[in-house]
């Protein structure tokens, strides 16, 4: 069987409309809204935040790197605030924050059912679910990386709940 080499992925700046909370000379802080693709991907070669961020960022162009400037994921349909560096040496000391899980990251979710204790713990390894092979789930013990979540919960509204999960 011979395999043709697969195309090159060519990223081109889009004008893609961004919320920007936050900006300097080294970085921006994007409010990503569900349904955006961070970057390239099979299926999602363009329409992504990488190429709305080459629109504003021209410089991250000639990186040759296909996540010019991401530091650190959010899944397409999730929304949030994305840390983006406008040049390398911010990229790698980002990356390095991220790492050494010196950012503490914090998220507002909706979940169905009441959910008690008010306060706890999920530790469970987390990896592609069987079923689903886009999403992520937790999976049994060895197949997936070692994941620990902290939750508070916020409210109850009706059968849901409103939490805080910090991923540590």
């Amino acid at each position: 069987v011979e395999i043709p080499p697969s195309d090159p992925v060519l990223l081109q700046p889009e004008e893609i409309p961004l919320t920007i909370i936050y900006e300097d000379d080294k970085l921006l802080v994007v409010d990503k809204p569900a349904g955006l693709t961070v970057h390239p991907a099979p299926g999602h070669p363009n329409h992504t935040l990488v190429n709305a961020v080459l629109e504003r960022v021209p410089e991250l162009a000639g990186s040759g790197d296909l996540r010019p400037g991401i530091v650190h994921r959010l899944d397409k349909d999730a929304s949030g605030l994305m840390v983006v560096a406008k040049h390398r040496p911010a990229q790698l000391n980002l990356i390095a924050q991220f790492k050494n899980r010196a950012v503490v990251k914090a998220y507002l979710v909706l979940v169905s059912g009441s959910l008690t204790p008010e306060d706890g713990t999920i530790e469970a390894p987390i990896g592609r679910d069987p079923r689903h092979r886009k999403r992520m789930a937790v999976v049994s013990e060895g197949e997936g990386r070692e994941a620990r979540t902290n939750y508070h919960v916020l409210r109850h509204i009706g059968d849901d709940t409103l939490l805080e999960v910090r991923p540590e």
